[in-house]
């Protein structure tokens, strides 16, 4: 009586109450799975997120309560696997690109250490209200509405800071990889960092090597430069690797207004002039192809079929025509695999551009909002006010449909025409309506 009490079967469930058991071998037991299974199949896509198949290995307990307080260091620290963290810097319209990037990431198991980090603060939220810890934001924040162009002022301010984040990573300690999120991995890369170099590099030219080509740093072009590309990069925690972060960071500010729009070639002059103090490894051409070669060149890419591990999607220019090659060679994985993700299924809204300061001093906050809240359609709302250390006057392209930001106890004040002059003027503020979140 004793042994049944206080012993029941890995391989049951017991009911005292009803004296009965279902054995999982049973036919019951095997129609008690089933139902389980079809529940789980119906309800899981609403959650929005599937944390489950991507538990956290560190108590929430030891996580911020507030993102904006949360640092760099402790970041690392909380995502850091065998010593390394994954790197990417993202910004708000760049989210389905990370997202695309992290299913490819998640097929090879190495979804665990990515870091992102966030360029702006819808960006900070968005992620660790769906991943939490997984992203940090190093401020100032930029502007979110021009750093995804290339070639543009907000573009070189959001990746010339590559450098600085990568070479505090290495001082606390980590190997880092940094990859540009417009990237899918194939296979796994960590099987071609072999050895112990200080830095790992790719060639962005798109003239054919052999496949047994060296690994040194390829000699410059009669310009004297050569033509790394700055968007995979692995660096080990060596003297070797923080100068050339330092010396990047170097060219950059001595170079910068002929550098705007493009923080790579800085990367490629750092790399020639401490090429003599630093053990460098080039990755093979046939495992990380350039765009211009992958997406150009039909044969090599049939004469090299299989050995690609990181695809690039360079060598274009434009947000949506970068989606489009995706999509062309079947790398768009978003559409069809989004809950392969830590981060799910993400909605991410288009905002309007144009913002104002308020009269009583808050900052602008120029970024994406995340919740979403439905005003009755008559209301008559220009304006959103939101109060608290960020605060800002933003016109809404429907006014109804309000896209709200994800901080804790957030007050929204929404005005009509006549406070938008008062505002505007600097006068009283006339409030329509106003909610907490």
């Amino acid at each position: 009586m004793a042994q049944q009490l206080f012993y029941s079967s890995p391989y049951s469930y017991s009911s005292t109450s009803k004296g009965c058991h279902i054995f999982l071998t049973s036919r019951n037991g095997l129609l008690l799975l089933v139902t389980l299974l079809i529940i789980l199949g119906v309800f899981l896509p609403w959650a929005g997120t599937p944390l489950f198949l991507f538990p956290n290995r560190t108590s929430s307990s030891s996580l911020p309560t507030n993102w904006r307080n949360y640092s760099l260091a402790q970041a690392a620290k909380f995502v850091a696997k065998d010593g390394t963290v994954i790197v990417c810097t993202v910004s708000y319209p760049f989210l389905p690109f990370l997202n695309n990037w992290l299913i490819s990431v998640s097929r090879q198991k190495h979804q665990d250490k990515v870091l992102v980090i966030a360029e702006d603060y819808a960006t900070l939220y968005k992620i660790n209200n769906k991943w939490p810890g997984h992203a940090v934001l190093v401020p100032p924040a930029l502007n979110s509405e021009t750093a995804h162009k290339f070639g543009s002022k907000g573009f070189f301010n959001f990746t010339s800071r590559r450098p600085q984040h990568l070479l505090q990573l290495l001082e606390l300690g980590y190997n880092v990889m940094y990859n540009d999120v417009d990237m899918v991995w194939l296979q796994d890369p960590f099987q071609y960092l072999q050895g112990s170099h200080d830095a790992y590099f790719t060639d962005d030219r798109t003239r054919i090597k052999p496949l047994n080509h060296s690994h040194g740093l390829p000699p410059p072009d009669r310009m004297g430069v050569t033509y790394i590309c700055s968007c995979m990069i692995f660096l080990r925690p060596k003297y070797g690797a923080k100068l050339l972060m330092k010396k990047w960071i170097q060219e950059l500010h001595a170079g910068s207004n002929a550098y705007e729009g493009n923080d790579q070639p800085a990367f490629n002059w750092a790399l020639n002039k401490t090429a003599h103090q630093l053990d460098l490894y080039l990755l093979p051409q046939a495992a990380f192809p350039t765009g211009g070669l992958y997406f150009m060149n039909k044969t090599w890419v049939e004469e090299t079929k299989g050995k690609h591990v990181i695809v690039h999607n360079n060598y274009i220019i434009g947000y949506n025509n970068k989606m489009k090659r995706f999509h062309d060679f079947g790398l768009w994985l978003v559409d069809d695999h989004a809950f392969e993700s830590p981060l799910g299924k993400l909605d991410v809204v288009n905002i309007t551009r144009e913002t104002v300061d308020t009269p009583c001093g808050f900052p602008v906050f120029r970024f994406p909002l995340v919740h979403r809240c439905r005003l009755p359609q008559a209301t008559s709302v220009l304006y959103l006010i939101l109060v608290e250390s960020n605060s800002s006057v933003r016109r809404s392209a429907h006014p109804w449909d309000l896209q709200l930001s994800d901080h804790r106890q957030l007050m929204c004040l929404c005005v009509d025409q006549k406070a938008q002059d008062d505002t505007t003027q600097g006068r009283s503020k006339r409030v329509l309506q106003s909610m907490r979140f």
